[in-house]
């Protein structure tokens, strides 16, 4: 599969306002990495600025870990979890700052935090990819995807199996068997893109599926998914629909982990290999 045009060919004169600033609310004192691997894989897959919300204790750790990466410091709990203090700072930054939000990767299930995210999910003002915790936070609450001043907001989920049996309250098994249909039906209901992610990715939109075939075993790995996330949030801050960012994105993803899993097998692969062969992926699909 080739690549859009859209994110192959730069103009001259461009400069990085022109290619998106995603905003990412992610991380937690257990779960410092999942940030920093959604962050360096929206870096790595074009986005232009890319701001880290984040507990304000753990700028530390974030500050000497990207250097190119830009961080906004957030009210926490005392469990160093962002806190649903933080949500008018977070709007605000939102609406005059940024693009797109990825949120979920280690945001953490702590119930201050649960509830901010939902409270972003409801009124945020920009195309969003919801993923990890975030999503967990939505079990029992989906109606929050259509309960939203922005009717027409783009949105994008995605789940693995397990997440898409919360959300749905459908059996694991029952989900894995009907994987397209029970996207679809999602995407249709709630008028998103979703992600349904596995082996053969499904992403399906209101109007479209598809069904992604790169990837290899070697990715069922911790971080994996933060990866994912990363790509479609700088696709989307690119200019692509949320369909095709969600799409164009799962393939990379795959291929990046079929390179990687050249070099450093199934066994040995981690999420960070994933990130370092996207440039290569991009180059052999462009």
């Amino acid at each position: 599969m080739r690549l859009p045009t859209r994110l192959l060919q730069r103009k001259i004169n461009s400069h990085k306002g022109d290619f998106g600033h995603v905003f990412i609310l992610a991380g937690s004192a257990p779960f410092t990495g999942a940030a920093l691997l959604t962050a360096r894989a929206c870096l790595r897959a074009g986005a232009g600025l890319v701001t880290l919300g984040i507990p304000k204790s753990l700028h530390s750790v974030y500050a000497r870990r990207i250097i190119e990466l830009m961080l906004k410091t957030l009210p926490e709990t005392k469990d160093k979890t962002l806190s649903v203090k933080a949500y008018p700072e977070i709007i605000k930054f939102l609406d005059k700052n940024a693009d797109v939000l990825i949120i979920g990767p280690g945001l953490s299930r702590n119930k201050s935090t649960q509830e901010l995210a939902r409270k972003v999910i409801k009124n945020c003002p920009k195309p969003m990819v919801i993923d990890a915790d975030a999503l967990n936070a939505l079990a029992g609450n989906l109606h929050l995807l259509r309960n939203t001043q922005y009717p027409i907001r783009d949105t994008i989920v995605t789940p693995h199996a397990g997440e898409m049996s919360r959300l749905t309250g459908l059996s694991i098994d029952r989900i894995k068997k009907n994987r397209k249909s029970i996207a679809k039906k999602a995407a249709v209901e709630y008028n998103i893109t979703v992600v349904l992610k596995g082996h053969n990715t499904v992403v399906a939109s209101p109007k479209y599926i598809y069904v992604n075939k790169t990837g290899n075993p070697g990715m069922a790995t911790a971080g994996s998914g933060d990866v994912l996330s990363g790509i479609i949030g700088a696709f989307a801050a690119q200019g692509l629909d949320m369909f095709s960012a969600a799409k164009y994105a799962a393939y990379l993803h795959g291929k990046a982990g079929d390179l990687a899993v050249r070099q450093k097998t199934q066994i040995g692969m981690i999420a960070s290999d994933i990130i370092e062969k996207i440039p290569e992926a991009i180059k052999k699909s462009s």
